[in-house]
């Protein structure tokens, strides 16, 4: 039996650099959504070579993401579950000022691969949604907001709204119905050039 998963694991320059690469990314979010796996199938679901996932793997389970499942493998065939529901940094500024240049390169790959699933997956949902039933068509939501903030606003929104996310995630999983779903938060001051002036008073 699988055992449960620690909730979130806090990432340091090391392990940063263990991820920070988008196949081991994308490999390591389909163990976390989709359960324990093999190199085939995953090989399969991302289209990708089966040497080479099984080299990322390895490397994933090198820094601790992910570890064989006894209870499912093979002598011919290892099946790899995650180790964490998620990840997270403690001081996002400890990454993106580090000194050494190589933890600020992991960081780069990090970030950029993150926003390429987070377009990724509102594109697939949005070319599949006329296969949801009409319940779901009629209840998703895409939009955007321009606020005026402080950066110590812009935490205390960003804490506020990860409270609200937990407080659907310990009660949606035991509502009849329920499905995965994702939701996105990107909060990020705009280049000025593009912040409307104040128009003056007279």
């Amino acid at each position: 039996m699988t055992e449960p998963q620690p909730a979130v694991r806090s990432l340091d320059a090391r392990s940063l650099r263990g991820l920070a690469h988008p196949l081991r990314m994308q490999l390591l979010a389909a163990l976390r959504q989709g359960g324990p796996s093999t190199a085939t199938k995953l090989a399969a679901r991302l289209g990708e070579s089966s040497a080479s996932v099984s080299y990322h793997l390895r490397q994933l389970g090198v820094h601790g993401f992910i570890a064989e499942d006894p209870g499912l493998g093979t002598a011919r065939e290892r099946w790899w579950r995650a180790e964490h529901r998620g990840h997270r940094f403690d001081r996002l500024e400890d990454f993106l000022e580090n000194p050494d240049p190589e933890v600020r390169g992991a960081m780069d790959v990090f970030l950029k691969e993150v926003a390429a699933v987070h377009a990724r997956e509102l594109g697939e949902w949005l070319a599949s949604t006329a296969e949801w039933p009409e319940e779901w068509r009629r209840s998703w939501d895409m939009s955007d907001f321009t606020l005026h903030l402080t950066p110590e606003l812009a935490r205390e929104f960003a804490a506020r709204a990860h409270e609200l996310v937990q407080s659907f995630r310990d009660r949606a999983a035991d509502e009849d119905g329920a499905v995965a779903a994702r939701v996105h938060l990107h909060a990020f001051p705009l280049p000025r050039a593009d912040v409307d002036e104040p128009t003056p008073k007279h």
